[in-house]
């Protein structure tokens, strides 16, 4: 196993299987691991959850080309780290400003829904990201995420809870590295945005405290 990012990676079955019927279904479709987008070097890593079946699955690129990446893209333009306030293809110009966008696992997994052991299996991955070039602050986007980021981290899940706004401390990534800030909030998912659970002011409060905490982009 390698812990850099593999294209062909075919370390969970389930997975394999399933973007291999992907493939034969929509054959222009990415339906592949979606690699991390964004500047390596940033100050910001935002973690989702997995790649959208029509989404990042499609496109190749995290929350690109589906509706989670509405509220995303559209906040992250506003708050000056992405260059365009829409993101609809990979090729496209948008280009993401001291920030990086990744997900827990790197496959999509069927009805969006990995297994713990795949969440386990794809850690390595997060892992060598966070420790490449460690971030001052990390945006988890959901509880999943939450919780593959403490995993990356060596934490135990029950060290830290996950609550939308909630901000955590997170020990340094490699020895000369500082500490991390870890910012909490809801999935920005249709279906969070929808039922209001997540609104945009609610996403916003969160992305203005990580612009304070980071200064202005």
């Amino acid at each position: 196993m390698t812990d850099s990012f593999d294209l062909d990676c075919r370390d969970c079955a389930r997975l394999a299987d399933f973007l291999g019927q992907v493939r034969q279904e929509h054959p222009g479709y990415h339906a592949r691991p979606v690699p991390a987008f964004g500047d390596p070097a940033a100050q910001l890593l935002i973690v989702g959850l997995a790649p959208g079946m029509h989404g990042a699955n499609r496109t190749g690129r995290p929350f690109t080309g589906d509706h989670a990446g509405i509220l995303l893209y559209r906040s992250l333009h506003q708050f000056g780290f992405a260059s365009r306030a829409e993101s609809v293809a990979a090729d496209d110009p948008l280009v993401l400003k001291n920030c990086r966008i990744s997900n827990a696992v790197k496959c999509l997994p069927p009805q969006n829904k990995p297994l713990p052991q795949e969440i386990r299996c794809c850690n390595r991955y997060l892992a060598a990201e966070l420790k490449a070039q460690p971030p001052r602050v990390v945006l988890a986007l959901g509880s999943i995420a939450h919780e593959a980021v403490l995993l990356a981290c060596g934490l135990k899940r029950a060290s830290r809870k996950f609550a939308h706004h909630a901000v955590h401390d997170l020990p340094p990534m490699l020895p000369a590295s500082a500490g991390i800030r870890l910012y909490d909030s809801y999935h920005c998912s249709r279906y969070n945005t929808q039922t209001k659970r997540l609104t945009e002011a609610m996403f916003h409060a969160v992305l203005r405290d990580i612009v304070a905490e980071l200064g202005p982009q």
